[in-house]
C-alpha cells in the first residue's frame, strides 16, 4: 500500500530536477499526478518516465490563462486535489550593480506571483484534509553573494507558508515549506556563466554543505512525500529543511 493511494496530486515544473523526481515518487506512492512545464518536449518525456498516472499540461506558472487550463484539467478528472506541490521556480546570479527591472520581474513573476495564483487558483480544489508543499530555498535565511533577488523570492514563500498555513487550517488544508539544500539539478548547474566554470562553481556550492556533497533530486523528493503525505499530519506552517546541514551546523 502506498502512502498517497487513492490521492491525486499537482507539481508543478516537474519536467527535470527535484519536481520530476517528486512526481515520480508521489506514483511511485500509488498518486495521479498532473505535472506541468513551459516545454512540451522535456514535459512528454517527463510523463512518459512517471507512467501510467500522471498527466502533463504544458504551461506558465507566471501566466494566468495558463494555470486556469491547468485546474480545469484537474476538475475534468473529478476527484479535485490531494496534494499541491508549487515547485516552479528559477534563478540566476546578478550583483546588485547589475540587477535589471527585467531580471527582477522574471524572477518575480515565476517564484512569488506564480506561486501565489497557483495555489489561489488550485483552493476550490482542495480537498479537506489536503497538503500544500512549497519549495524554499536556504538562500532565504542566508547571505549570498549575487542572489539577492532570487534569496527575496524566496523569503516571500517562507512567509507565505505561516500565512496561508494559518489562513487555511480550518479547512483542514496543511501549508509546510521544504527547503533544499544544494542539489544536482540542471538548474544549479546552469547557474554557471559558462560550462567551463560549472565544475568550479560546483565545488564552490558543495563546500557550503557540512556533509560534503550535493543532494541527488531523490533524496528531496522522500522529504516533499513526507510533507504531502499523512506521515506529517500534526506539521502546518512548518519549514523541513534537507540541506546537508548547511542551515544547521
Amino acid at each position: 500500500m502506498g502512502q498517497l493511494d487513492g490521492k491525486t496530486a499537482l507539481v508543478t515544473g516537474g519536467t527535470t530536477g527535484i519536481g520530476l523526481a517528486t512526481a515520480r515518487r508521489f506514483a511511485a506512492e500509488g498518486a495521479y499526478v498532473f505535472v506541468t512545464g513551459r516545454r512540451k518536449g522535456p514535459l512528454d518525456e517527463a510523463v512518459a518516465s512517471i507512467g501510467a498516472n500522471a498527466t502533463g499540461i504544458a504551461g506558465d506558472v507566471g501566466k494566468l490563462d495558463d494555470l486556469d487550463r491547468v485546474m480545469r484539467a484537474i476538475e475534468a478528472r473529478g476527484a479535485g486535489l490531494d496534494v499541491l506541490f508549487a515547485n516552479a521556480g528559477g534563478g540566476e546570479f546578478r550583483t546588485l550593480d547589475a540587477i535589471t527591472v527585467e531580471h527582477v520581474a522574471g524572477t518575480f513573476d515565476t517564484n512569488v506571483y506564480g506561486t501565489i495564483f497557483t495555489v489561489q487558483k488550485a483552493l476550490p480544489l482542495l480537498n479537506e484534509g489536503a497538503s500544500i508543499v512549497l519549495t524554499g530555498s536556504t538562500t532565504a535565511t542566508n547571505g549570498t553573494p549575487a542572489f539577492s533577488v532570487y534569496a527575496a523570492s524566496k523569503a516571500a514563500i517562507r512567509s507565505f507558508g505561516r500565512t496561508w498555513a494559518a489562513e487555511l487550517v480550518g479547512r483542514k488544508i496543511r501549508v509546510n515549506t521544504l527547503v533544499p539544500g544544494p542539489t544536482e539539478t540542471p538548474g544549479v548547474a546552469g547557474l554557471a556563466s559558462s560550462p567551463e566554470e560549472a565544475p568550479g562553481l560546483l565545488k564552490a556550492i558543495t563546500s557550503s554543505v557540512p556533509m560534503g556533497r550535493m543532494a541527488h533530486p531523490d533524496e528531496i523528493a522522500n522529504a516533499a512525500l513526507f510533507l504531502a503525505s499523512d506521515q506529517s499530519s500534526f506539521m502546518t506552517g512548518s519549514e523541513l529543511f534537507a540541506d546537508g546541514g548547511e542551515q544547521q551546523l
